[in-house]
């Protein structure tokens, strides 16, 4: 673990070091990103975050592979090349579209193009789980598809969750730990060498996030952007896929009676990456629908995301971006517990549930039995939110609501017929008095 945890390091520092000369770099060309109707942030702030990640991304791989106990685990010499090589592709592409923007098909030509490196460098799903403890091979030409079409969308489930302030990088983070435990377990039981790139992967990944974060996290000094959430994104979808492309599947099933690496050999790596990837993914797929059933691109932006029904329901930038660390690590965590952690089913069960009750009632405080339905809690919630964050409509009013410009509003009174109408200098009830110069009283809305 030791020689993972120096990797880690090595990412975490060159990142956290690396990300204020790159927030200099994007205010002196001026990449940055503007306040819109949907987002939380209130000034125009730097971008080009992803730039300060690859340089940790580099110096970590460069290390790792003079390593003498993680040389011998890179099944190939184009491993590490290939990882630079797709990154630094989407890295170019991001700080392009972070600046003067691109085209969405540009951008997934990109997308598919880093991951046709991937598999170039010899990482592809050649098999998934199957029913009754079986696996089902793929062809390669259907393996490279398969491996293509899971890292591109990988790379979009992560664009789409970075909305506010330390999000993405914490649920990346997060993520990315998870894994390393698993495949340092599944190394160290299996003794498969191979499987340590996963885990060095995991590594540079999670320190990579650690040392963005500090900037990143609210109130955000700077932005991963595009650069940032294309390369994290195609991280995320490497691990588990070079976890499957050099293991065995046999080796799962025979080390489970002697000495057991998890309960559920041939489904476990089935559910590790969908417990990782399960909070991007369910946007994404909310996302695609919602927006399509409307009419629109799925590529076209709106203000309905995870975290944004968050906000919605009365918590603070902070306070969404915690829970939906919590959600992370208790999704990743329950997949990753069913093969590390060696308690009876049972208590795992009590602890899960324990855990899922206890998140749900922080999530939605309408759930909790003693919330108050009156609403004066939730309107001052609401009210000091709208101090903490900025409206996520275009307008704070609804068409119904709004006065017309520059006339009344809508519980104004209106004008008094002419017989009926005071005498200019007497008062009416419900009015201002006339106003010292003489002038006539003017009815306010609301």
């Amino acid at each position: 673990m030791r020689e993972y945890l120096f990797v880690l390091i090595i990412a975490a520092a060159v990142t956290y070091l690396l990300t204020p000369l790159v927030r200099r770099g994007a205010i002196a060309i001026n990449a940055q990103h503007a306040p819109r109707a949907r987002d939380v942030h209130v000034k125009p702030t730097p971008l080009l975050g992803g730039l300060a990640m690859y340089g940790g991304l580099a110096a970590a791989l460069l290390v790792a592979g003079r390593l003498s106990y993680l040389q011998q685990a890179f099944p190939s010499w184009r491993t590490i090349p290939g990882l630079l090589m797709a990154g630094g592709l989407l890295v170019i592409v991001g700080m392009v579209d972070d600046r003067w923007g691109l085209g969405a098909i540009a951008k997934l030509a990109a997308q598919i193009a880093a991951s046709g490196i991937i598999v170039w460098s010899g990482v592809y799903l050649s098999w998934i789980p199957g029913a009754g403890g079986q696996t089902v091979s793929l062809e390669p030409d259907l393996s490279y598809t398969v491996t293509i079409l899971i890292i591109v969308a990988t790379i979009n489930a992560v664009n789409f969750i970075d909305g506010l302030d330390g999000l993405a990088s914490g649920i990346v983070g997060i993520s990315a730990i998870a894994y390393l435990v698993y495949s340092y377990y599944l190394t160290n039981s299996v003794g498969v060498q191979s499987q340590s790139v996963p885990a060095v992967v995991s590594a540079v990944l999670a320190g990579m996030c650690i040392g963005f974060l500090p900037h990143n996290f609210n109130p955000a000094r700077i932005f991963m952007g595009d650069t940032g959430a294309l390369l994290l994104g195609l991280l995320l979808a490497y691990g588990p896929i070079a976890s499957t492309a050099s293991l065995d599947p046999n080796i799962l099933v025979k080390y489970t009676g002697a000495q057991p690496i998890n309960r559920f050999p041939t489904i476990l790596p089935l559910l590790i990456p969908i417990g990782i990837w399960l909070i991007p993914y369910t946007d994404l797929v909310l996302a695609v629908i919602r927006r399509t059933a409307k009419g629109m691109s799925p590529f076209a932006a709106d203000g309905q995301h995870l975290h944004h029904r968050l906000l919605n329901l009365g918590h603070s930038t902070r306070s969404a971006v915690l829970l939906m660390y919590l959600w992370a690590a208790l999704f990743s965590g329950l997949v990753v517990g069913l093969s590390v952690v060696r308690i009876s089913l049972i208590w795992f069960a009590f602890i899960t549930v324990g855990a899922f009750a206890a998140l749900l009632l922080a999530t939605a405080p309408k759930l909790r039995p003693w919330h108050n339905g009156s609403g004066g809690k939730r309107a001052r919630g609401t009210h000091a939110r709208s101090h903490d964050t900025r409206s996520r409509d275009p307008a704070s009013a609804t068409a119904d609501l709004a006065a017309p410009a520059g006339g009344a509003g809508a519980d104004a009174l209106p004008p008094l017929p002419a017989h009926l109408a005071a005498p200019v200098g007497l008062p009416v009830p419900g009015m201002p008095p006339p106003a010292a110069h003489g002038d006539p009283p003017t009815r306010r809305g609301p």
